[in-house]
């Protein structure tokens, strides 16, 4: 098994929807606002209108539940599912609740990818798992994806 470079990804978020506790967990939903993603096979935009469906567990961490449109530089859309962890000391989750730059090497952010196309052009990447490694801005979310092969 080996990880390729995917694409390098750039999401754009709003102000998070709190809606409190859940038998769940504490959940919110931060909105997707736009992005956009680079890489050897695959670079575009990201579309307004997706969302990060996330649940905050009582040590900190946060469950990540993302499901947002791209679209490719050759005019495909494809639907991406991503799922994770973000994890850290209270003082690091802190700063990031609060909006401060943090450096990526104080937390724990890591993602699994999951792309679903109609396009004959990306029935590749409808059968690719893929993994990234994140960090987190005041305004967005910042990743690098690789391709499990």
């Amino acid at each position: 098994m080996n990880l390729e470079p995917l694409a390098d990804f750039s999401i754009e978020v709003g102000d998070p929807l709190d809606l409190g506790p859940s038998p769940q967990g504490h959940r919110r939903i931060v909105p997707v606002t736009g992005g956009h993603f680079s890489g050897p096979r695959l670079s575009g935009t990201v579309l307004p209108g997706g969302a990060d469906w996330q649940v905050l567990h009582p040590d900190g961490t946060i469950a990540i539940d993302t499901r947002y449109t791209l679209r490719t530089a050759d005019d495909a859309h494809l639907h991406l599912t991503t799922t994770g962890l973000r994890h850290g000391p209270p003082e690091v989750l802190r700063d990031l609740a609060a909006g401060r730059q943090v450096p990526s090497s104080a937390y724990y952010f890591r993602l699994f990818c999951r792309f679903e196309s109609g396009d004959p052009r990306y029935q590749w990447l409808t059968h690719t798992l893929a993994v990234a490694t994140a960090t987190r801005t005041p305004d967005a979310v910042r990743y690098a994806a690789y391709a499990i092969t």
